[in-house]
């Protein structure tokens, strides 16, 4: 009796974790991703006319400071300049206003919430390239606001030391050895800012960090 008791409880364990097809699988809580979307609906012509030729120029310098192992700003660490980054403008029309709230309100990136950019929003934008120095240009502009945004990538380098044993002597004494290791740690920062143009033909300086 034993014996059968023992075998049932066997398929049972079997069973449970068989895996089987169907129309739908409901994803693990842990692997589940939100996506939230404007209610606005785009003006293609709106920001068509935003982005025509003008005669303001706007001139900027995109840089980052040092973060810590935890992600917070280290106090006066130096810049960290964006060269050869991609710095991408848009315009702020009624729909992005409505895009840019509903990040602010609901953007997780640990959570896995997300907010959607609508292609056809993205598909109307200007884009630059900075020099070594991190600065970059955009010439021709109209009067108007728009948001300026960069994903600046770098590498902090440093030594740490290694514990790599202890040694004892006759009388109880412990020393304690160590051994300096290289480190290299990847950080990807999302860089941005809203910027005005108020008249033709004025330069509009900006810091994009």
């Amino acid at each position: 009796m034993k014996l059968k008791k023992y075998i049932l409880a066997g398929v049972f364990s079997v069973s449970a974790t068989t895996i089987v097809s169907a129309q739908y699988k409901e994803p693990e809580k842990k692997d589940k991703v939100e996506i939230f979307r404007p209610e606005a609906v785009f003006d293609s012509l709106q920001a068509r006319k935003m982005l025509a030729k003008g005669s303001a120029v706007i001139k900027g310098i995109a840089y980052t400071k040092q973060k810590h192992p935890l992600g917070y700003s280290v106090p006066f660490s130096p810049r960290i300049l964006a060269n050869k980054m991609k710095v991408v403008l848009l315009p702020v029309t009624s729909y992005f206003e409505e895009w840019y709230r509903l990040r602010k309100d609901k953007e997780n990136i640990r959570k896995k919430r997300f907010v959607y950019l609508s292609d056809q929003a993205y598909r109307y934008r200007l884009e630059a390239i900075t020099n070594s120095d991190g600065e970059f240009t955009f010439p021709d502009m109209l009067p108007g606001r728009y948001f300026l945004q960069g994903m600046l990538n770098y590498t902090l380098k440093g030594k740490y030391n290694q514990y790599t044993g202890s040694g004892y002597n006759g009388y109880g004494g412990r020393t304690d050895y160590y051994q300096q290791k290289d480190y290299a740690v990847d950080h990807e920062d999302r860089i941005e800012e809203f910027v005005e143009v108020k008249e033709n033909g004025e330069v509009v300086k900006v810091k994009l960090h």
